[in-house]
């Protein structure tokens, strides 16, 4: 499966930004999807991942209550709604899918998406 994502880009802190990753090559509905990012010199962090059907999110604590991962597989895409943002949110965000794995370690993904910047200004 191919993965894109796009939606980045500057914005206060405080502000809203919403990124998509739209997928291609396989049935997106059969694959789970997950958002990690990475700060400069900082290792890969996981931020929100969403089960196959949708009805399962998982969120690291960072994030939780301020960020929303859903999933249109009509539309082969998933989305990361980012509210609230501040500026330690500063990263490359980058989507994954796999088959079977929705949780928080990177090595469970199996496809990996190019990232996109995200900037928090203070």
């Amino acid at each position: 499966v191919q993965l894109q994502a796009s939606g980045g880009g500057l914005v206060q802190a405080g502000g809203s930004l919403r990124l998509s990753c739209a997928a291609s090559g396989r049935t997106f509905s059969r694959y789970c999807m997950g958002w990690f990012r990475q700060a400069p010199g900082k290792e890969r962090e996981f931020v929100a991942a969403i089960s196959w059907s949708g009805t399962t999110t998982n969120y690291a604590d960072s994030v939780k209550g301020r960020f929303t991962i859903s999933r249109d597989n009509a539309k082969n895409t998933v989305y990361l709604r980012m509210n609230s943002l501040k500026p330690e949110d500063t990263a490359v965000y980058y989507c994954t899918a796999d088959p079977d794995y929705y949780g928080r370690e990177p090595s469970g993904y199996d496809y990996w998406g190019q990232g996109t910047q995200v900037t928090v200004s203070s």
